[in-house]
């Protein structure tokens, strides 16, 4: 952990060589702008994460895998709703692993593609399938989609 350096585009077409999507489920214990805590299951797993304040595409991220039972419990017991639910898929493009996601419910339509890289400099190439880079628009953080759901855009 450590150090996360990430970049998000809109995503303008669902790619047809997608792998089997896994359900995502999480919620903010603590959402503020300088820092968050999150809690979310993926698949049969589930995990707290701490994540600091964004400064260009870079941030402070923890991550530790919990029993799915106590993420679950504490979805329901401590974290803000509407919680985001997503489908995420991972794409390989040009030696880069790339994560979709397809949101569900109150964020439904919304679809974003994101990379993470060693550093802030490194070169990649942009898919054919990504579109405008939201990495610095806030409205586009899960974090945000809480209080800010895309339908209501």
């Amino acid at each position: 952990m450590g150090i996360e350096i990430e970049r998000k585009f809109l995503v303008t077409r669902i790619p047809v060589d997608l792998s089997c999507g896994l359900f995502v489920c999480q919620g903010y214990m603590l959402n503020r702008e300088d820092r968050v805590v999150r809690i979310r299951i993926m698949g049969n797993s589930g995990f707290l994460t701490i994540k600091g304040k964004t400064v260009n595409t870079r941030r402070w991220e923890f991550e530790y895998e919990i029993p799915e039972p106590d993420a679950r419990q504490m979805l329901e017991l401590f974290c803000e709703k509407p919680l985001v639910e997503k489908v995420r898929f991972k794409i390989e493009f040009k030696g880069f692993e790339w994560v979709i996601d397809q949101f569900l419910g109150e964020n439904a339509g919304l679809v974003l593609g994101e990379i993470e890289l060693e550093h802030e400099t490194q070169s990649f190439e942009i898919p054919p399938w990504a579109g405008k880079e939201v990495t610095r628009d806030p409205r586009y953080y899960n974090s945000n989609l809480i209080c800010h759901p895309y339908s209501a855009w």
